[in-house]
């Protein structure tokens, strides 16, 4: 042991990997216990595996993910779990130096990849005998994701208001200086001066552009996929705030991209067609539509533009998708700005944690 009181130690001087127990889709009861594989939580299920807090580390698939649950849960046959009352160490921290070790790296299962029990168990690594001094690092840490997590709830709470308020002036029609007028149409009844047109005169689903992984030089610009932030780039192919839609892949989901992006080729991205000066009367919009309804591209599963451009949508007048856009425009600037915010945390986090798990700060 070092003067510091750290010491050289292997991950099963402190843990034990429990393999996880294989629980397919179809035999998840309707419960509250979250249900854990190598990507995280796939789902809910009415019993848990482990009756206790937790760590889940990836096995096959997203080898050497690593996930903390406060409360029981089921881990499946693709991830380890540890159990709290299995541990000599504070289990935050545990989790955290976790992440440091990069079992990513240990990806070595023979013909199936995966990560070895025996080979995790044997990575070595300086080591605070002091749990007082382990629950300090895992505070500074923690308080990091815990503000992180406050910005997420925040942001999801921030949509979820002006989502509202797009369905109370376009779906229900109680929107500023509305009369209560209503004519038929063939969408049933809607707002005098509303008219029904085509979701493809609204708006361009325009194809994104090939940009493999390897590819991707070091940037400033996120490159998004169909389900989201795939990654960064030194260049943009669309002028952003815009929105990108799942195309192959994750068929149909809608994200909001706040700056200058570049959409990759599992995707569209969309173009104004009504004169608008900003996007989120289609965003919202989009997001109420279910595209996997509505067929695929052949014998590939996609989304085929073409049907999308038919579907039928309510179009109310020009300044009142103005005067909407203009009031979200405050609620997305709010977003942005705890996006920014959680950026800066996370950098700051990520930049401590090796830095604290060696002892080369001071706690």
């Amino acid at each position: 042991m070092s003067s510091n009181g750290w010491k050289e130690i292997t991950l099963n001087d402190i843990a034990y990997l429990n393999y996880g127990k294989s629980l397919i889709a179809d035999n998840r009861k309707k419960g509250s216990i979250p249900v854990y594989s190598s990507s995280g939580i796939t789902g809910q299920h009415d019993k848990a595996l482990v009756n206790e807090e937790g760590i889940i580390i990836g096995r096959k698939g997203n080898v050497g993910s690593v996930f903390y649950s406060n409360q029981p849960f089921y881990c499946i046959d693709t991830a380890y779990y540890i159990k709290k009352s299995e541990i000599i160490c504070d289990i935050k921290y545990l989790y955290y130096l976790l992440k440091t070790l990069r079992l990513d790296r240990l990806n070595e299962d023979s013909a199936v990849p995966g990560l070895n029990r025996d080979t995790a168990h044997s990575q070595t690594f300086f080591y605070p005998e002091s749990i007082e001094t382990q629950r300090r690092i895992a505070d500074i840490l923690s308080a990091l994701d815990d503000k992180i997590e406050l910005n997420r709830q925040t942001n999801a709470t921030l949509e979820a208001i002006a989502q509202a308020i797009f369905k109370e002036w376009f779906v229900k029609f109680n929107f500023p200086g509305a009369t209560g007028e209503l004519v038929e149409s063939e969408l049933g009844m809607i707002p005098k001066g509303w008219r029904v047109g085509k979701l493809g005169e609204v708006c361009e689903f325009a194809y994104g552009k090939g940009l493999k992984a390897e590819k991707r030089v070091k940037g400033i610009y996120p490159v998004v996929g169909s389900g989201g932030i795939v990654g960064f780039h030194d260049k943009y192919l669309v002028k952003g705030p815009g929105i990108v839609i799942g195309r192959k892949g994750t068929i149909g989901e809608v994200t909001w991209v706040h700056q200058d992006f570049f959409p990759i080729d599992t995707t569209f991205y969309i173009n104004d067609l009504i004169g608008s000066k900003l996007l989120f009367f289609h965003y919202f919009l989009l997001k109420e539509q279910d595209f996997n309804k509505i067929g695929s591209d052949s014998a590939v599963p996609g989304l085929n533009r073409n049907m999308a451009y038919g579907i039928s949508v309510i179009i109310p007048p020009l300044s009142l998708i103005n005067d909407f856009n203009s009031l979200i425009r405050c609620i997305f600037e709010d977003i942005l700005n705890c996006e920014q915010q959680s950026s800066v945390l996370s950098k700051i986090r990520d930049s401590l944690l090796p830095k604290l798990m060696n002892g080369e700060i001071e706690v």
